[in-house]
């Protein structure tokens, strides 16, 4: 079997929970999208944990490479917030 590619692997996510929730929930699409944005920052950012401070932390020299690591993992937080977001949102009524 062929390796999916980064598209191919958020649409399975995308998928997949369609196939848990699918229409028959309010919510469904928010649910869909948090699951392919979610899968997505794993790909971008598969580092799980913050980076350590380095010695000398606060002091502006920081290595790069941490720097650089820290960036990344912020970008990943926030990503996985957004997906919160949609996970929690609550379908309003329409008239």
């Amino acid at each position: 079997m062929t390796e999916l590619s980064p598209a191919q692997k958020a649409l399975a996510a995308f998928n997949e929970r369609y196939e848990l929730c699918g229409p028959f929930d309010d919510d469904w699409a928010e649910q869909c999208l948090a699951a392919a944005i979610e899968e997505l920052a794993d790909q971008v950012v598969p580092e799980r944990q913050e980076p350590a401070e380095p010695p000398g932390y606060g002091t502006g020299l920081e290595p790069p490479e941490y720097v650089e690591r820290w960036t990344c993992w912020n970008l990943r937080q926030k990503h996985l917030a957004i997906a919160a977001e949609l996970r929690d949102t609550t379908p309003t009524e329409t008239p």
